[in-house]
């Protein structure tokens, strides 16, 4: 699947330049999308071969407007953070009268495939007709967290964003208005069941789909129970158990902070040292230290 850089290839009128961060979680393929621009400009927003739901994150000049036709004004006023939510088939253009840059995070995905994984109805009935401009802050964010982890290499980020996925599906899928079910924690069979997998797969990355399969309940039912069960979501338990490990190794043994890093699934000994001093309000080293005295 093009890009939407690929796509609007040669650039039109006033797109100095786009470029585009892609991931995908969950069977869902996430593009985040930042357009530079030097006043008017009217593109198609492309994907049109898929379902998409889409995320204003951030504009600089005058404010974005989604079109269903080229040259057609939208019929609903500005709204703030707004999303958009378009059915396959259905194109969908943005227009900006003096634009300087946009931000945008598209989420692609097949509505059946993506309701078998995620055990959950997902037909264009729960969804839904098409949606412009319309504004929910607790979707949004999901969204946003969603962007900024589209290029985070960490393991755990494979486990947080599944579980993005699937709160943001679970929000569109329920009725207008109705907040997930609160359900249980897991039997005990069933957590250590999860734990022991992800205490055998550390620190590689493992995807929520895999620990719902494990005890089998959907991902969004799972995920509300494990957290249940332990306090945490399933991506800061891993993360956590990668950070325990790391400070066995740093009692134990003389390795370096930068082999303790690889050892434990992190890209490099600077973002151990940002996730260590984030979950113990230290750096790695003198932690180590201050143990040793």
């Amino acid at each position: 699947m093009e890009t939407r850089a690929e796509r609007l290839s040669p650039l039109p009128e006033n797109v100095v330049g786009i470029s585009v961060s892609r991931r995908k979680w969950n069977g869902v393929c996430v593009d985040v999308n930042e357009i530079r621009c030097s006043g008017r400009a009217e593109h198609p927003l492309c994907l049109e071969g898929q379902t998409r739901l889409s995320a204003l994150l951030e504009e600089v000049g005058s404010p974005c407007e989604p079109r269903l036709r080229e040259g057609r004004p939208c019929a609903i006023g500005y709204v703030p953070r707004q999303l958009n939510l378009m059915p396959a088939g259905m194109p969908l253009w943005g227009y900006s009268a003096d634009s300087r840059m946009v931000r945008d995070a598209v989420l692609t995905f097949d509505l059946k495939d993506l309701g078998e994984r995620l055990g959950q109805s997902l037909g264009p009935a729960e969804l839904g007709a098409p949606r412009l401009r319309f504004a929910d802050d607790r979707l949004w964010t999901l969204m946003r967290l969603l962007a900024e982890a589209v290029d985070d290499d960490d393991p755990a980020a494979q486990l947080y964003g599944d579980g993005l996925i699937a709160a943001i599906f679970a929000m569109l899928g329920s009725r207008r208005g109705e907040r997930p079910s609160t359900r249980k924690g897991l039997a005990r069979w069933q957590l250590r069941r999860v734990l022991d997998y992800l205490e055998s797969r550390l620190p590689e990355r493992v995807e929520l789909s895999e620990l719902a399969g494990l005890v089998d309940l959907s991902q969004a039912h799972f995920s509300r129970a494990f957290k249940a069960s332990t306090g945490v979501a399933p991506y800061q338990w891993q993360l956590q158990a990668r950070l325990q490990r790391a400070q066995a190794m740093m009692l134990t043994t003389p390795t370096s902070l930068e082999r303790i890093a690889e050892a434990t699934g992190f890209a490099d000994a600077v973002h151990f040292g940002k996730a260590f001093r984030r979950a113990h309000g230290t750096t790695p080293a003198r932690w180590r230290r201050d143990r040793k005295r």
